[in-house]
């Protein structure tokens, strides 16, 4: 993970620009500096990348179209021969199923791309992919947009907490609470809840019904329902078809395995050490996007998997842009890819990191804020 100071330095320019010029005060350029590559750059504000990312958002219908068959393809091929082979070798079966969750992590990240009306021109189009998409990973689409605009448009902002994110607490806020919610947090927060129950209950349980939008009109609960009788339809066909077995050692696992780690994924791009958290009066959308939201720098296999979601502070700040585009975009920007950056090894420390401290401005972990 960059340095605190690293990190610093690299946010120092918008931070000037956005929150500490006074009223009236000219915003000049900061000077230009050499980015990653040896090549010079301008630093820019959030709100400059903004506009400058505006030109990578137009979707590629032939890549669009290749991405999605080169997706679900390869998912239905080694679903069918996990299922053959249920009855020659079930522990071969099940591992072919926990591979597969790979595909059903690109897939869910490809309804992402249709929720951002980015993967298609059309917006009816993207609409209905990423509904039909909703079936295979247990989510109403139009639900889940609905929650990930709010979470895109409240990232980072302590007075919005709640919608989208994953529970977070100040250090102030948790020393105030009484011992038992100490308690509670310290379990919600733990590894093991938020990457082994939290998963489950959220794609399997909470996903049922439009939770936190029942009463904002009839296509919430559509979406709910419509998606509820088509997990129903495809578990029957399963089970008429393959008996329990089927469902055991192929469904179960696959969907399961691949929500832990897209619980992960969220997981790892916001909740890093030298992430940005502010309360409404200084807090930025753009610079919650750049700087709250991190770079995962996975290998090149890991990257497809995931759809390069790792980009995530580029998302962010255009979350219209293809997610076959946000390479295209750290290529041509070298800066974007020094800023937020998160190796493999630096995410799992974020494991530890459970509090915002407000003072230090970074996420730490309890015991550094008993210290």
């Amino acid at each position: 993970m960059t340095s605190r100071a690293a990190v610093t330095a690299a946010k120092a320019p918008s931070t000037l620009l956005l929150h500490e010029l006074p009223p009236g005060a000219p915003r000049e350029r900061p000077a230009t500096r050499s980015d990653m590559s040896g090549t010079t750059q301008t630093p820019r504000s959030p709100a400059e990348w903004t506009r400058v990312l505006m030109k990578y958002r137009t979707p590629i219908l032939s890549r669009s179209l290749v991405a999605l068959t080169a997706t679900i393809l390869p998912f239905l091929l080694i679903w069918t021969v996990a299922w053959l082979l249920i009855s020659v070798s079930p522990w071969l079966s099940l591992c072919l199923a926990l591979l597969n969750a790979g595909f059903l992590v690109r897939i869910f990240l490809i309804q992402h791309d249709c929720g951002h009306a980015a993967f298609f021109g059309s917006r009816a189009l993207n609409d209905w992919t990423g509904r039909i998409l909703g079936v295979l990973t247990l989510t109403p689409y139009d639900v889940w947009r609905r929650t990930h605009a709010i979470h895109h448009s409240t990232t980072g902002n302590l007075d919005r907490r709640g919608v989208g994110d994953i529970p977070t607490m100040t250090v102030s806020e948790f020393q105030a609470k009484s011992r038992l919610q100490r308690i509670v947090y310290r379990a919600l927060r733990n590894p093991l809840f938020l990457f082994g129950i939290a998963p489950f209950y959220i794609f399997f349980l909470q996903n049922r019904l439009p939770v936190g939008l029942m009463r904002s009109g009839r296509i919430y609960w559509a979406s709910a329902l419509l998606t509820n009788a088509g997990m129903a339809g495809t578990l029957a066909l399963l089970w008429i078809f393959g008996g329990l077995q089927v469902i055991l050692l192929i469904f179960l696992p696959t969907t399961l395995f691949a929500s832990s780690i897209g619980m992960w994924l969220f997981y790892v791009q916001h909740q890093f050490e030298d992430t940005e958290w502010d309360h409404e009066p200084d807090w930025v959308v753009q610079n919650a996007a750049l700087h709250g939201s991190s770079y995962y720098v996975l290998p090149p296999v890991l990257n497809w998997f995931t759809a390069n979601i790792g980009a995530h502070h580029v998302h962010h700040l255009a979350s219209r842009i293809p997610f076959y585009r946000l390479s295209e975009v750290l290529r041509e920007h070298d800066m974007l890819a020094g800023i937020q950056r998160i190796t493999l090894l630096d995410s799992l420390r974020c494991a530890r990191l459970h509090l915002w401290d407000e003072d230090a401005r970074r996420l730490v972990t309890f015991a550094e804020a008993k210290a």
